[in-house]
């Protein structure tokens, strides 16, 4: 159960089935939020790009523009490039999952779904959002350059080879973790609780997803990797100093 803050705190409910979007209005209202519903992908966009959400329900089946392309939109620059997103679906496929969670989603909910599992699934993306969670190892804020690469975390950019690439969120948050501790192994379930939270529902095979998706993004050669390198039966590292 989400306790009411003193100031709500702001959802937007982008979904185009009205029973659903009454449903979450409803039981996020219960919390103390307060909301606004949008039943158009180009209508979210909008807003979205104009105010700040403290959470954005997002389904990702949408007229006019979809969810996955919204939840990218928001995460490469604006008010809500933090905000916290909890994507809701109809599929339940594992490459469905990894595509919406990739896009900068914080979860992913299967629809139909039961009040208490979405209102869990909420306290978690909202505590984690509020607390910035979403950047690994908070600590570690300053620009870092490893190898061919190097990232800034305010801005969230990342140069290879001095060309800027554009990265998820997630993309940038386990590259950053890895280039800032040289040759140091994470394993997948490490990278699940530092990038995406403890208490998400994400699984290993997403995160060998993702690093698929980044290494063809920042290596010149994704099969044969220099940078991101893979610690077998344990998870991944970036390369060493003496290494590079």
């Amino acid at each position: 159960m989400v306790t009411p803050p003193d100031k709500p705190r702001r959802a937007l409910i982008v979904e185009d089935e009205a029973a659903i979007r009454e449903i979450v209005r409803f039981h996020l209202s219960l919390a103390g939020f307060d909301t606004e519903e949008v039943a158009d992908g180009r209508a979210a966009l909008d807003r979205v790009r104009a105010d700040r959400f403290d959470l954005v329900v997002l389904d990702v089946m949408l007229p006019g523009v979809d969810g996955v392309t919204i939840c990218r939109t928001m995460r490469s620059g604006g008010p809500n490039q933090r905000s916290g997103v909890l994507m809701l679906t109809a599929r339940d496929t594992e490459p469905d999952k990894v595509l919406g969670l990739e896009s900068g989603a914080d979860d992913y909910l299967t629809k139909p779904f039961g009040v208490r599992e979405f209102m869990a699934r909420v306290a978690s993306v909202v505590r984690r959002a509020s607390v910035g969670a979403s950047q690994p190892e908070r600590a570690q804020t300053g620009i870092v350059t490893s190898a061919d690469v190097t990232l800034d975390p305010d801005r969230r950019q990342a140069r290879v080879r001095g060309e800027l690439v554009e990265l998820t969120k997630q993309e940038f948050d386990i590259l950053y973790l890895l280039a800032s501790r040289r040759g140091i192994v994470f394993s997948r379930a490490a990278l699940i609780a530092k990038v995406w939270g403890e208490d998400t529902y994400v699984t290993e095979r997403t995160v060998d997803a993702v690093v698929s998706r980044l290494r063809r993004k920042v290596e010149q050669d994704p099969d044969d990797p220099e940078m991101i390198l893979t610690a077998w039966g344990v998870g991944y590292k970036f390369v060493d100093v003496e290494a590079a």
